[in-house]
C-alpha cells in the first residue's frame, strides 16, 4: 500500500477531474469516508487546482506520518522543498494547537523520513477564513532546513506557496521515490503506545531495523501464548534488550494484541508515573478519535478501557493478596473460599491468562516484601518474593497461563529490588511444570551476575531463542552515543567522554550554565511544534529552593507530561521539577538538568551526600551510592534532542550559606566544561 491516498505530478493533478481525484481519495480511505472529510477534500482540491498553475513538482494528499499516527493533508514537492499544508476549513483563527500540528509534521519528515533529510521543509497552516497574516521565512534553531510555520487563508495561500518557493534553489525531486522513501522514526513511548492503540503496526512506527526486531520478539511471544492456549500449558518468557530497545513497547504491543482478540492480558509495571501517563495519554487519544468520528464517548469510559490492559503491578498484587487465608501458617499460601466465588474456568485465579511484568528485575525480594506487608497491611510471615507470588497468582489457573518478564540490567535505583535471579529461581524451583523461554543474552553478567546458567542447569523445560533479545536501540535518534558519553562522564573518564561527545555534539547539543533563567530561555528557544521540554533534578536535590525549585513539591506527572503550555502544571511552564523517580521510563525532547550538591565532583571522585537535619551528610553505603549514581544516569539520558545542565553558583555571600557553598558546585561545573560542553552565551 502507498503512504498517500492520492499522488501525482502537479501538471497531472491540474488536468484530472475533481470527481476522479475524490474517487481515488475515497477508495484509498477504504470507503469509510465521512461527509465532513469529503467536503474538506472538495474544498482543498478546488482551491489547489485554482492556484497551482505554472508550478512544476508533485502533489500528495493524505501523506502518512507513522510516528504520529496521522496524515498530512497535502504535501507539495517543488524545487527541492517539501511544503506541508494542513487545512482547517472554515476556521477563522490560526490556533496554537494547529500551528504545532503542522510543525510536528515538518519536524517528523525532516528527522525521520530519509529522502527529506537533505531538503528544505516548510509547514503552512491554512485556516481558510482567518484574517491575513504577514509571511516570514524563519528557520528553527538547530535545524536550519525547517521553517517555522507560515499561516495563510484561502485567499493568501497562493502567495504563501510562492513566498516559499521563490527563495528555493534546490534540485528537482522524483516524487514517487520521495513518497516511498524509508521512514525511520524513533517515537517516545507515549507516541508509540498511542499509535499502537490506534491500530498501527509496530514496524510502521519505528525505525525499520528496530521495527523488525520488535515484530520478531512480539510474534515469538504471541506464538508462545497460542501454543500454551492450544495445549493447556503454562510458560514464562524472559525478554532482554539493549538500553532503549523497546522492551516496554513489546509488552504493550502483546497486551494490545490480546486485547484486540478479546483474550484478557495485562501489562504490569511498578513504574507508577509511566502507567499513569500512558493510561491518560491513550484515554485522551481514544476520546479524540471517537468524537472525531461523531461518537459520544467519555473520558471515564476511555480510562476504564485502557486500565483493563495497563495496570500498576502493586494493585494487581494487592488484589491477589485479598484472596488469601489469614494468618499465613507454616509458610504456605492458601485461598480463602469464604472470600471468593470459584469460577468454572478460572478457579480462583485472575481473569487474565497473560501477565507482562515490565522491569521484572525491580520486583521486591522476599525480606523486603514481607517487611512491607507486615508494616503496611498487617500480613505476617509472608513467604514469597514479589515475582514468585505473581507467578503463583497465574498458576492458580486450571487451564493455561503465560508470564512475560521484560528484563533490564544495571538500572537499580531502589533498595529491595530482587534482580532477575529471583523470578528465574521461582520458575525453576516453585513452578517446575512451567516451560521457560529465555534470551541467550540473559546469561550475561549484567543479569543476575551471570548466574542464570547455574540456576537453570537442571531444568529440562528451558528453551533459548534469540528472538527474545532486542538488539537495536530506538532511543535518541540524534545521539546513538549518548549513553556511552554519560557512562564515561559518571566513570570520571574525561578524555574518553570528550572524544565521544565530539562525535555527536553537532546534532545533540549539551550546554552548560550557572543561570537557571538562561537555561529556561534556551529551552523555549530550541523547541518547536509540540516538542516537550522540562526541568529535572535528583530526588536528593534539597538545596535548590533559593532558585524557586522545591524537590519536595511533587508534580502531577500526568499533567506535567501531557498538558500544554497554557497549564501551570505542565512541564512546559517550567515551574515544577521532576525527579528520576517521576521520569524513569519516560522522555522529554529537551531537558534542563539542575545539578545540586548531593553529587559533587572533587579531585577525580564523586562526593555523594544526603541532606538531613539541615546539613549535607556523606553517603557511604555502597548500595546507596550505586542508587544515586544510577539516578544521575537516568537524569542525563532523558532528553531525545539535547539538554542544558545548570550548575548553580552557590551562595557567595559573607558569611555564605553552609549548605550552598560555592565549592560544592564549582568543581562539578569545571569538570563538565572539561568534557567539551559549552556555556550558553
Amino acid at each position: 500500500m502507498e503512504r498517500f491516498y492520492y499522488g501525482s505530478t502537479i501538471a497531472g493533478f491540474l488536468k484530472e477531474s475533481e470527481s476522479s481525484i475524490l474517487g481515488k481519495l475515497g477508495t484509498a480511505d477504504g470507503f469509510d469516508t465521512t461527509r465532513d472529510q469529503t467536503n474538506a477534500w472538495v474544498e482543498e482540491v478546488r482551491l489547489l487546482q485554482s492556484i497551482l498553475a505554472g508550478i512544476e513538482g508533485w502533489i500528495f494528499f493524505e501523506y502518512s506520518i507513522p510516528r504520529l499516527g496521522k496524515r498530512v493533508d497535502v504535501v507539495l514537492l517543488v524545487k527541492g522543498t517539501v511544503l506541508c499544508l494542513e487545512f482547517k476549513a472554515g476556521s477563522e483563527r490560526f490556533e496554537t494547537a494547529d500551528r504545532e500540528q503542522v510543525w510536528d509534521y515538518a519536524l517528523d519528515l525532516k528527522n525521520f523520513h530519509e529522502p527529506s533529510r537533505d531538503l528544505v521543509v516548510a509547514p503552512i497552516l491554512v485556516a481558510t477564513d482567518a484574517p491575513d497574516e504577514p509571511f516570514e521565512l524563519r528557520t528553527c534553531n538547530y535545524d536550519a532546513k525547517v521553517y517555522v510555520p507560515l499561516c495563510a487563508n484561502a485567499a493568501t495561500l497562493k502567495d504563501a506557496i510562492g513566498f516559499v518557493i521563490g527563495s528555493a534553489s534546490g534540485r528537482e525531486v522524483d516524487g514517487l521515490a520521495w513518497a516511498r522513501g524509508r521512514y525511520s522514526p524513533t517515537p517516545t513511548i507515549i507516541q508509540a503506545a498511542s499509535a499502537l492503540y490506534s491500530n498501527h503496526n509496530v514496524e510502521d512506527i519505528t525505525r525499520c531495523d528496530a521495527g523488525e526486531n520488535l515484530k520478531t520478539t512480539t510474534d515469538f511471544i504471541l506464538g508462545v501464548i497460542d501454543h500454551a492456549r492450544k495445549n493447556r500449558e503454562k510458560s514464562i518468557c524472559f525478554v532482554t534488550g539493549v538500553p532503549g530497545a523497546g522492551k516496554t513497547l513489546v509488552g504493550l504491543n502483546v497486551a494490545m494484541k490480546q486485547f484486540e482478540k478479546k483474550e484478557p492480558a495485562v501489562y504490569l509495571s511498578g513504574n507508577g508515573p509511566l502507567v499513569a501517563v500512558l493510561t491518560e495519554a491513550l484515554a485522551r487519544d481514544k476520546v479524540r478519535q471517537e468524537r472525531a468520528a461523531g461518537n459520544r464517548y467519555t473520558l471515564t469510559t476511555a480510562r476504564r478501557e485502557v486500565k483493563s490492559f495497563i495496570q500498576i503491578i502493586h494493585h494487581y498484587r494487592d488484589n491477589a493478596l485479598a484472596k488469601l487465608k489469614m494468618p499465613i501458617v507454616d509458610g504456605k499460601l492458601e485461598i480463602d473460599p469464604a472470600k471468593l466465588v470459584r469460577h468454572e474456568e478460572d478457579g480462583y485465579s485472575e481473569v487474565e491468562h497473560v501477565a507482562i511484568f515490565d522491569e521484572a528485575q525491580r520486583l521486591w525480594d522476599q525480606p523486603h516484601l514481607a517487611a512491607w506487608l507486615a508494616r503496611k497491611k498487617g500480613v505476617r510471615n509472608f513467604p514469597m518474593s514479589e515475582s514468585e507470588f505473581l507467578i503463583w497468582s497465574l498458576d492458580l489457573r486450571q487451564d493455561w497461563a503465560v508470564v512475560v518478564c521484560l528484563v533490564g540490567g544495571g538500572q537499580e535505583i531502589n533498595s529491595g529490588e530482587a534482580g532477575i535471579a529471583e523470578p528465574i529461581r521461582a520458575a525453576n524451583e516453585t513452578f517446575p511444570d512451567w516451560n521457560v523461554f529465555i534470551s541467550p543474552q540473559l546469561t550475561a553478567k549484567e543479569y543476575a551476575e551471570g548466574s542464570v546458567d547455574a540456576l537453570l542447569a537442571k531444568n529440562g523445560k528451558v528453551q533459548r531463542d534469540a528472538s527474545l533479545h532486542l538488539a537495536t536501540s530506538m532511543r535518541s535518534f540524534r545521539a546513538e552515543n549518548l549513553s556511552t558519553f554519560v557512562g564515561q562522564l559518571l566513570d570520571r573518564d574525561p578524555a574518553a567522554a570528550r572524544s565521544t561527545y565530539e562525535k555527536f555534539c553537532a546534532d545533540y547539543p549539551i550546554l552548560l550554565t550557572r543561570d537557571l533563567t538562561k537555561a529556561k530561555s534556551w529551552l523555549r528557544t530550541v523547541s518547536g511544534g509540540s516538542e516537550r521540554y522540562g526541568m529535572i533534578c535528583s530526588s536528593q536535590a534539597f538545596r535548590l529552593r533559593p532558585l524557586a525549585v522545591d524537590v519536595r513539591a511533587k508534580p502531577d506527572i500526568v499533567d506535567w507530561f501531557l498538558d500544554d503550555i497554557t497549564d501551570i502544571r505542565s512541564s512546559l511552564f517550567l515551574e515544577d521539577v521532576a525527579t528520576e523517580f517521576d521520569i524513569q521510563g519516560l522522555e522529554l525532547d529537551w531537558s534542563c538538568l539542575i545539578w545540586d550538591a548531593d553529587f559533587q565532583y572533587a579531585r577525580d571522585r564523586w562526593i555523594q551526600k544526603d541532606f538531613s537535619g539541615g546539613k549535607w551528610k556523606n553517603i557511604n553505603a555502597p548500595e546507596r551510592r550505586a542508587f544515586q549514581l544510577n539516578a544521575y544516569r537516568v537524569l542525563l539520558t532523558r532528553a531525545r534532542k539535547g539538554m542544558v545542565i545548570c550548575v548553580p553558583e552557590g551562595d557567595r555571600g559573607h558569611p555564605p550559606d553552609d549548605t550552598r557553598r560555592p565549592e560544592f558546585y564549582d568543581a562539578t561545573f569545571k569538570y563538565l566544561r572539561s568534557l567539551g560542553l559549552k556555556e550558553i552565551a
